[in-house]
């Protein structure tokens, strides 16, 4: 056997290693008698970098031939410590750590964190309505953009480049929409403790109903790539198969949960930011297969610019109306005016800070510096993302800063459904079960 000239050979504690550089099977094994290979084990590694992944996710697969026995998952190559950098942050300084955490649904991290800050304070009745319905519309529009994400990577993997490419051709527009409203196109920071940043920007309406209108238009071409298409469904139905029994036992939620036909989404069994004011129905299919994970991600889409819809028609009737909360100890000085050059405050704003009083400007440079205090507590407040069950659990010490911040992260809990959904399937399948569960590795890790 050709010795690999970049890697030494080294003993293993069991088993034969064979060093593999693209050659058929049958070479490899040439000379091994019928019993000795049957008593062999085939041991693979897939990834740690795999584009359906979203990042970095190593599997480690034990094959029979084409058949996967045994599936496991190696995490931790994304780690950042984005938990731990929190604790050494304000309360507001916090949201820009969270929001890099499950990079494709950042509002998504920024709200459940913000909500259980807003529990803590005690104040979650006093955040402004024009800014519950901008968190709406915010999540909305970044459950559209992912869902197009995890679409799109999942048709390129099984070389539907069509769908990959119109994927990320309307994602763009959303997160021109985002760079519009928060000056960022990802990581935003904007959904802040008592509400949010700053206010719309003007047109920003405008863009949202031409986005909905041209959205309307060509969600339909997805549909017509792929959901009677026979290639498509024959890689797709009956493979990642696990009932509702299994989602239960592993605590899965989100798309892998309601393919199951259980309607379990937290917006309308346990509501926040006033979704039970909104008309949406929750989408279900009943396969519990990759199939029906990829239709109600596609039918989640439509009911997300419903809801886009009437957060925009909602947001037309509070022109002017404040964006966060009334309590000067709380809000973040954040309704800032942009210099003329497109960097830092105005002068005008500048001058209304200094010349307002001495005390304003102490409590300006205080609140900026070092933060609001937190009430000693705990709190977590669960939302739907994207991937399911999203929560942040924070803890405070009664301090300006938190105690404790730790994310319930969907992809991390969905992730043990691998073993599960590829064993006993083929290798090319493990490909179309992992993009079906549309693990984020960001958040994962953390």
């Amino acid at each position: 056997m050709a010795q690999d000239v970049y890697a030494g050979s080294a003993d293993t504690a069991e088993g034969r290693v064979f060093m593999v550089t693209g050659q058929d099977w049958d070479s490899i094994t040439q000379g091994l008698e019928a019993d000795e290979l049957a008593e062999e084990r085939v041991v693979v590694n897939m990834g740690p970098q795999h584009p359906s992944t979203h990042g970095v996710l190593r599997l480690i697969l034990e094959l029979d031939g084409e058949t996967v026995t045994e599936a496991r998952c190696g995490i931790g190559y994304l780690h950042t410590g984005i938990e731990k950098n929190m604790e050494y942050r304000s309360w507001v300084q916090g949201v820009t750590f969270c929001t890099r955490a499950d990079y494709l649904s950042p509002f998504f991290n920024e709200a459940t964190y913000v909500l259980g800050v807003e529990k803590l304070l005690g104040i979650e009745d006093e955040i402004p309505e024009k800014a519950q319905v901008m968190r709406v519309l915010l999540m909305e529009l970044n459950r559209i953009s992912s869902h197009l994400v995890a679409i799109a990577t999942g048709g390129m993997e099984i070389g539907a480049l069509t769908v990959m490419t119109i994927g990320f051709r309307e994602r763009e527009l959303v997160l021109d929409l985002f760079e519009l409203i928060t000056g960022l196109r990802m990581n935003h920071a904007f959904i802040r403790p008592g509400g949010v940043s700053q206010d719309l920007p003007p047109g920003a309406l405008d863009e949202i109903r031409s986005f909905v209108k041209l959205m309307r238009k060509r969600l339909p071409e997805y549909a017509d790539l792929c959901n009677a298409n026979p290639i498509f469904k024959g890689r797709l139905e009956g493979v990642g198969h696990l009932d509702l029994a299994g989602c239960l036992a592993l605590g899965l939620s989100g798309p892998i949960l309601r393919s199951t036909g259980y309607p379990w989404d937290l917006r309308k069994t346990q509501p926040y930011c006033g979704y039970e004011t909104y008309d949406f129905d929750v989408q279900t299919w009943d396969t519990s297969d990759s199939y029906g994970r990829f239709r109600i991600r596609l039918a989640e889409m439509w009911e997300s610019l419903r809801l886009v819809e009437q957060a925009a028609d909602r947001l037309a009737k509070l022109e002017g109306a404040p964006v966060m909360v009334a309590d000067k100890k709380i809000a973040w000085p954040s309704q800032l005016a942009i210099g003329s050059d497109g960097l830092g405050n105005s002068l005008d704003h500048i001058r209304h800070i200094m010349g307002e009083s001495m005390e304003a400007l102490i409590h300006h440079f205080k609140l900026v510096t070092e933060g609001f205090r937190v009430p000693p507590g705990q709190a977590y407040v669960p939302i739907e993302s994207p991937r399911g069950e999203l929560g942040a659990h924070v803890v405070s010490d009664g301090g300006t800063r938190p105690f404790r911040a730790h994310f319930r992260d969907p992809s991390f809990t969905n992730l043990q459904a691998t073993s599960v959904m590829s064993e006993g399937g083929m290798v090319a399948d493990v490909i179309v079960a992992i993009a079906s569960i549309d693990p984020v590795m960001g958040g994962v890790d953390r």
